[in-house]
């Protein structure tokens, strides 16, 4: 059982599980005093630990054991520019971009976008999806969890991009071809269940994106980045 523990994880040490881990373990696995654990940092480093103590309150106190071989990223570093999406879709998108390597997420904003966060509600959504990738790192065996950005708006996004490598998902209109070599890092935009407009698209392409046709359907935005990643984990970074 693998916990996101965010602070420095020092071989022989005691600590207290934060209050949302400790609830799982205690309450919901039903582990004991003496089971094994893994815990990790987000930062890439891991230890195994065993259960000192459980207080009848849920307290869960463990004491750290050897540092562990953490599972490596990618060579390939993408970070997803998402259009904003409706509830689960979002979810659905972020949990399974991070379970395929990516490095960070921005949403962002987009002109036929239907969802616009106001700055309390706008921070709560990033909690929750900064959450729902660590739920994923647990489950898929990362140690580095990737940072979900505060939402943005698309313009602003492309202007801050300078990996050598940045690609636009869009149904008509492909640039060349992707160079063989492979790049270190690399921007990926995908826009919502409407599309982006042509000037955004336009937009996109004045900050050096590439139009990329990755086949003959047009996907749902939540499926987009699933196969978009595949295809460049399996060219680029560490997919076989």
């Amino acid at each position: 059982m693998r916990i996101y523990v965010p602070q420095a994880l020092k071989p022989g040490a005691t600590l207290r599980l934060p209050d949302a881990a400790a609830h799982h373990v205690a309450r919901v696995m039903r582990r004991r005093e003496g089971d094994l654990l893994a815990l990790f940092d987000g930062k890439g480093s891991e230890v195994t630990a065993h259960i000192a103590a459980i207080s009848k309150r849920g307290d869960v106190q463990v004491t750290l054991g050897e540092r562990q071989p953490a599972l490596p990223e990618s060579p390939l570093a993408v970070h997803l520019g998402l259009a904003v999406g409706k509830g689960d879709r979002m979810d659905f998108a972020i949990q399974k971009s991070v379970e395929l390597g990516v490095a960070a997420i921005t949403p962002l904003y987009t002109e036929f976008g239907d969802v616009r966060l106001k700055s309390e509600r706008a921070q709560k959504k990033r909690d929750h999806w900064q959450a729902v990738a660590v739920n994923a790192c647990e489950q898929c065996g990362r140690a580095t969890v990737p940072v979900i950005h505060p939402p943005t708006s698309l313009s602003d996004w492309l202007q801050a991009r300078d990996e050598p490598l940045r690609l636009v998902l869009h149904p008509y209109g492909a640039t060349a071809p992707m160079s063989d070599a492979a790049p270190e890092s690399a921007a990926l935009l995908i826009g919502p269940e409407g599309g982006l407009s042509d000037s955004e698209v336009a937009s996109a392409h004045a900050h050096q994106f590439m139009s990329w046709i990755i086949g003959p359907r047009i996907l749902r935005m939540e499926t987009a980045p699933i196969v978009a990643l595949s295809l460049l984990q399996a060219r680029f970074g560490d997919f076989a």
